[in-house]
């Protein structure tokens, strides 16, 4: 009975040995395409859209996988496998083609990030080594095209400071997180005296989503960094009031909002302020961590 018990469980290991895939091909360069047809990047043109989608499956796949494996009831070690494969060989840090790539790079390295502090404690020395290097690059990358940039800051500029402050977190390096306390100060600045985000005012019909796109960096962003400010209270205030009841922002532009809920964004922002959670099912966003009802540990819980 002990020989085949042994046997059994040496056949399960092996098993689960086998169950990590092997990493895909690390994508180098970027290819991707805007596709809004309008000025106020409201209108997606659907062919230009699966053109897109088509484009850059490979890296959301990449993501989706680190993030099922990083999560409770993954694989640890597979996803740590696949992070140093795409580290190894210095993945999205080639030709990007367009800004829509450089959209796509931001969104992956934080997502990455978020999800390699689950697994992190995990880590070899080496898979470290290789990863946070890794990260360091792609950080320093985001931050020389942002900070190049010129005009308006949006949520994209949100999304930017929340890769490069997932990275300070998960290296322990200040200049990450001093660059992504530069970024959430300029958003509070941006902060209208209802609450609102001039700029993601200015899409229309999509002005709803792009305040909850928007907000959703910032309040990790807030957690990560722990910071508490009356401006961020008074943004979140009016995006989930808005969520719920979009007329307001209708009248303001003068188109009809599509409807977008708000939990993203008081999932985390409620724990980081103490406050109850707010009920509903489970939420799943890899270019949040995967699980976002269960704490990041690079989060601040009040």
């Amino acid at each position: 009975m002990v020989k085949r018990l042994t046997s059994f469980f040496v056949l399960a290991l092996a098993a689960h040995a086998t169950a990590c895939e092997t990493p895909p091909p690390a994508r180098i360069d970027i290819d991707a395409n805007s596709y809004y047809s309008d000025a106020h990047h409201s209108v997606i043109d659907p062919v230009l859209r699966a053109r897109n989608i088509a484009n850059t499956k490979p890296i959301e796949d990449f993501l989706a996988h680190v993030a099922r494996d990083a999560n409770a009831g993954g694989d640890a070690a597979c996803a740590l496998s696949w992070l140093a494969s795409w580290g190894e060989q210095k993945a999205m840090l080639g030709k990007l083609s367009s800004e829509q790539a450089y959209y796509v790079r931001k969104w992956t390295l934080g997502g990455l990030a978020l999800n390699y502090a689950r697994v992190q404690t995990q880590a070899t020395a080496a898979q470290r080594a290789v990863v946070e290097s890794w990260f360091k690059a792609l950080a320093d990358a985001t931050m020389a095209h942002s900070d190049a940039k010129k005009g308006g800051r949006n949520n994209h500029y949100y999304w930017e400071g929340l890769a490069v402050t997932a990275v300070g977190g998960v290296t322990g390096d200040t200049r990450y997180l001093d660059w992504g306390r530069k970024v959430f100060a300029h958003a509070m600045s941006q902060v209208a005296a209802d609450g609102s985000l001039p700029a993601e005012m200015e899409r229309a019909g999509k002005a709803l989503h792009y305040h909850v796109f928007a907000v959703t960096p910032l309040v990790m962003m807030a957690s990560i960094l722990d910071l508490h400010d009356a401006r961020l209270d008074k943004v979140v205030s009016f995006t989930v009031a808005a969520s719920a009841d979009p007329s307001g922002i209708a009248r303001i532009t003068g188109v009809e909002q599509e409807p977008v809920g708000s939990r993203e964004v008081t999932v985390v922002y409620n724990r980081h302020e103490g406050k109850p959670p707010v009920p509903g099912k489970a939420l799943w966003q890899p270019r949040l961590g995967g699980a976002l009802d269960v704490p990041n540990p690079l989060e601040h819980l009040k």
